[in-house]
Formats: structure tokens, sequence, C-alpha cells
């Protein structure tokens, strides 16, 4: 999947952590929230401006950034 129009990251905002379409919910948020045994629905449910795109972003970018923590430790 193609995140990086949804995926943003602005230094002054949320100091710098990746966040969601420039709003200040950031990809670590919805990754514990899912995590902690949150479904996606609840998820959407507790934040409407979220969409399912969005969260299917979130685990794009954590899976790339784990690719990326490997390639860069081999």
């Amino acid at each position: 999947m193609d995140y990086e129009h949804l995926i943003t990251v602005e230094p002054g905002k949320r100091s710098g952590k990746p966040c969601i379409r420039g709003m200040r919910i950031t990809v670590y948020d919805v990754l514990e929230y899912l995590a902690s045994g949150m479904s996606e629905d609840e998820i959407l449910s507790d934040f409407s401006e979220l969409t399912r795109e969005d969260i299917k972003a979130c685990y794009a970018f954590a899976a790339d950034r784990e690719r990326k923590l490997f390639t860069a430790a081999a």
C-alpha cells in the first residue's frame, strides 16, 4: 500500500511523529489502540475523522519501518 499520501511528518506537530493526514493522531496512537485490543471498528467509532484506509496505512507504515530496520541491521 502506498501510504505516503496518508502518513505525514511535520516538525512542529506532535514532536515530528508520523501523523495521519496532517491530523494530531499519530501512527503510534493507532497501533497502540490496536495492540491494546481495540478493533478497527472501535477505533473508527471513537475517531470519526479516521478511515479504514488510514488504519491500513498505519499497518503499512509500521511494516515498512520494520523492514528498513531489519535491512539496516543486516
